[in-house]
């Protein structure tokens, strides 16, 4: 029993102690607050212009502090908004370049279509012989105007660029049909004989009547003769394939050329042939040799034209050779 009451009483004494000891601390912490209170009164008492200077110095901060955050959320909103917009920007950008990459292919291929017309158009003016300087596709056409320039939209950019192309189409089927005409004129010129069969010569015996310089009398000559020295090259008077290459009686070597249009041209005469039949042979190509088999009193060429089965007077054909017709030159 003695213990027990031993043990309570230690109890009671702890529990009192503690109890003192809070309430101490409580009482010397609200004295603290009573001084510092009191510090405050009077420091603000005796220094009211330096505590002013520390309220407004607090109020600044806070309010730095507000107004950094609002800033920081509005500077944020706007980067977005500029991120937003470069993006439609870059959007843009790539759109423009797309069609102008589109234009500059299609103006590629004008360029191209442009280049191959100037081609064409060269090709026809020397086939034309036209030289009078009329069709220079080297030098710019002229231009001019007094209208006032303005900004092309984009839908009238492309339609100027369709009608151009339309143009270009246009004119080169026109050149191309016109390029067929000249090269089957040219063709046709070619195959038609206008050259003389032979250079720096002359005509020893015209077409027709004359005596004959065998056995008297009178004969009718079929070609026109012309002098030439033996093995001169004979040329051939216009494109066509060689039809005959061999002896005939009378003609010695002979040499005939069909040119497809209705005409054959004979070269008599010849020392030695220089083509075969079935050949192909162009205006002024050596078809032979001068020389004087056959019935011939010398070395010459006697030359033949031939139209659609009938024997004809050469001379009209040779009017654009180097030796004119009509006059005779010695050489």
């Amino acid at each position: 029993m003695k213990h027990d009451a031993v043990g309570t009483s230690n109890q009671t004494s702890v529990s009192m102690t503690f109890q003192t000891i809070v309430n101490n601390s409580r009482t010397r912490l609200a004295h603290a607050r009573t001084n510092a209170s009191g510090q405050v009164r009077g420091f603000i008492h005796s220094r009211p212009l330096a505590s002013a200077g520390i309220l407004l110095f607090t109020g600044l901060l806070l309010g730095a502090g507000v107004r950094s955050a609002a800033g920081m959320a509005q500077v944020s909103l706007l980067q977005a908004k500029a991120d937003k917009q470069q993006a439609q920007l870059d959007q843009v950008r790539r759109g423009a370049q797309q069609e102008v990459n589109a234009m500059a292919a299609r103006l590629g291929e004008l360029q191209a279509q442009a280049n191959r017309l100037n081609a064409l158009g060269e090709r026809l003016t020397r086939v034309g012989q036209l030289q009078d300087g009329e069709f220079d596709f080297n030098e710019p056409v002229g231009v001019g105007g007094n209208d006032k320039a303005y900004d092309m939209a984009p839908q009238a950019l492309n339609a100027g660029v369709d009608q151009l192309e339309r143009q270009f189409a246009a004119s080169g089927k026109q050149l191309s049909v016109l390029e067929a005409l000249l090269f089957n004129r040219e063709l046709d010129k070619n195959a038609t004989p206008s050259r003389m069969p032979i250079v720096n010569s002359y005509i020893t015996s015209g077409f027709g009547g004359r005596a004959d310089p065998f056995g008297g009398g009178g004969a009718f000559h079929k070609g026109i003769d012309f002098k030439a020295s033996v093995g001169d090259p004979v040329l051939a008077v216009a494109d066509g394939v060689v039809s005959f290459a061999g002896v005939k009686s009378g003609y010695g070597n002979v040499v005939d050329v069909d040119h497809g249009n209705g005409y054959v041209t004979r070269y008599a005469h010849n020392s030695r042939l220089v083509v075969r039949v079935g050949d192909l042979v162009r205006v002024g190509q050596e078809i032979a040799k001068a020389g004087s088999t056959g019935r011939s009193t010398g070395a010459h060429v006697h030359f033949e034209v031939w139209e659609n089965g009938r024997v004809v007077n050469p001379r009209k054909f040779l009017g654009d050779g180097p030796t004119p017709v009509g006059k005779i030159r010695r050489g």
